[in-house]
């Protein structure tokens, strides 16, 4: 069966009409959310932004909690394990949290705990912390003292670790289209984890 130019443009028509009323369904399919109450628990209790722990997660795994990565990351917010062991014991967490890393509410709450310590020890700077976050933060440390990189924005394109870099691009990306996507979707959790 051919269709006639007539019938292609109703057919078009329809679909655009379709598209237009159903647009944020359409977002939300297109930037997912899983995983959301432990995301929200972790977000609130480290204050740190829901929207970045999904951008996060988003390129680091996907949303699948039996993420491995080649060099040993494990689950949502792929933890290196030693790092998730270190997370745990400084926050005053049982060690055994750091051998369940593929649970998500584990993950995510190490995960967030160690955002929120990236981004004091980086003054609150997003971007600085999403590196660091990528690369270690040695390595942010020594770009900034040898000025390689001066931790802004609008400058990512100075990192020198091209993995880091669009790391930073996509978390960064990502970020800004969950919060515009779901704009109220954690409006119930504390004025100073929005404002992050």
């Amino acid at each position: 069966m051919t269709f006639s130019r007539r019938e292609w443009a109703i057919l078009f028509l329809l679909a655009a009409l379709f598209a237009l009323f159903n647009a944020s369904l359409l977002w939300e399919w297109l930037y997912p959310i899983r995983y959301e109450g432990e995301i929200a628990r972790a977000a609130e209790r480290y204050e740190v932004d829901p929207y970045l722990l999904l951008a996060i997660i988003r390129i680091e795994s996907k949303f699948n909690p039996y993420t491995v990565s080649e060099k040993g990351a494990v689950g949502l917010m792929q933890l290196m394990p030693e790092t998730a062991a270190w997370v745990a014991q400084k926050a005053g967490l049982p060690q055994e949290l750091a051998m369940r890393l593929d649970d998500p509410a584990v993950n995510v709450t190490l995960g967030a705990w160690y955002v929120r310590y990236l981004l004091d020890r980086f003054a609150g700077n997003t971007a600085l912390a999403v590196a660091a976050y990528n690369a270690g933060p040695t390595a942010v440390d020594r770009w900034l003292a040898r000025r390689v990189w001066d931790g802004r924005r609008e400058t990512v394109s100075a990192i020198p670790y091209g993995e880091t870099r669009h790391f930073v691009q996509r978390v960064l990306y990502y970020h800004d289209r969950y919060r515009a996507v779901y704009e109220d979707r954690f409006a119930h959790l504390s004025g100073t984890v929005q404002q992050r």
